[in-house]
């Protein structure tokens, strides 16, 4: 059941779906970045995978910019372990926010 809070979810889910694969599900905004950071550094930290490290966005509704830092966080700390990062599927709002903020390239929008 999701919760919601002036209209936004509450709701995010990151799901390991194999050492180098992760499906993030729900809302990746400013009231879910921080448990989504949380649930993917975990998984990131478990891994004994050397791949790069896929993060299929599909499942995601609601998106914004602290979705958007809650990636690049991800690239930084995979980067820091020898892992890199692709993200497929990102949502629209999160394309935006990265087109705006010219971090499209980092996080290799031209590719999602």
């Amino acid at each position: 059941m999701d919760v919601a809070t002036n209209g936004a979810s509450t709701t995010v889910e990151v799901v390991e779906v194999r050492p180098d694969r992760v499906q993030v599900k729900g809302a990746l905004t400013f009231v879910t970045a921080r448990r989504a950071r949380e649930a993917a550094l975990a998984i990131l930290k478990r891994s004994q995978s050397s791949e790069p490290l896929t993060v299929d966005c599909s499942g995601v509704g609601e998106s914004d910019s602290a979705g958007l830092a809650m990636l690049i966080d991800l690239l930084a700390n995979a980067a820091a372990r020898g892992r890199s990062v692709q993200y497929w599927n990102l949502p629209p709002g999160i394309r935006a926010a990265a087109k705006i903020s010219e971090v499209d390239e980092i996080i290799g929008l031209d590719k999602a």
